[in-house]
């Protein structure tokens, strides 16, 4: 009898646990957006990053890359499909960009454009790869986001190839008072020599 009073316990606590944390994740889209699986991304259960070669590009020509979605697929893993092509986030604290300290430069994970670099990256405590300013301004383009509800955002793309990277807002650090909230899946960093 004992047994069965304490499943029926564990029971009780898992349904309550579980619609806790359902709510809880439905109160943090509504201040992050559109948010990945809630698989953890250093996990193994799924790849994360492709292992395709990429051409890095420090200077750009104002060449663009245009796609289909299903060519992307081909190239770029779930992870990098869903935040790139189909401007997703990645969850905070997750991805393996987040506490990089290295010096260096970030790149398109699509592309291999340079975007940001380590001189404008500092620790925010959001859970995401933030930056003062991009590495060259006419490399990181922006768009009107309304994606949410009652809430206007500044989303930032890739120019090359129109990647989504992430979102821009007005409370960073001096100079520039920015932060480039940038998921780790749209971006690939080389380590300076």
């Amino acid at each position: 009898m004992t047994g069965r009073i304490f499943i029926a316990i564990a029971l009780l606590f898992g349904i309550a646990g579980s619609t806790f944390l359902a709510n809880r994740s439905s109160a943090e889209l509504k201040k992050v957006g559109p948010v990945a699986d809630p698989t953890p991304a250093r996990s193994n259960s799924r790849k994360l990053t492709t292992q395709r070669e990429l051409v890095f590009l420090d200077t750009w020509d104002g060449t663009k890359i245009a796609k289909t979605d299903a060519e992307w697929k081909k190239e770029l893993s779930p992870m990098e499909f869903y935040v790139l092509r189909q401007q997703g986030t990645e969850r905070a604290y997750t991805g393996d960009l987040t506490d990089n300290k290295k010096q260096g430069t970030y790149y398109c994970a699509a592309c291999g454009l340079a975007l940001f670099s380590s001189k404008h990256k500092y620790d925010s405590e959001t859970g995401w790869p933030s930056f003062y300013q991009p590495l060259n301004k006419a490399n990181v383009g922006e768009t009107e986001d309304k994606s949410i509800p009652e809430e206007v955002r500044t989303e930032v793309h890739c120019n090359r190839c129109g990647g989504h990277l992430g979102h821009v807002f007005d409370d960073g650090p001096e100079p520039t008072g920015l932060r480039y909230c940038i998921n780790s899946a749209a971006l690939r960093f080389r380590e300076s020599k």
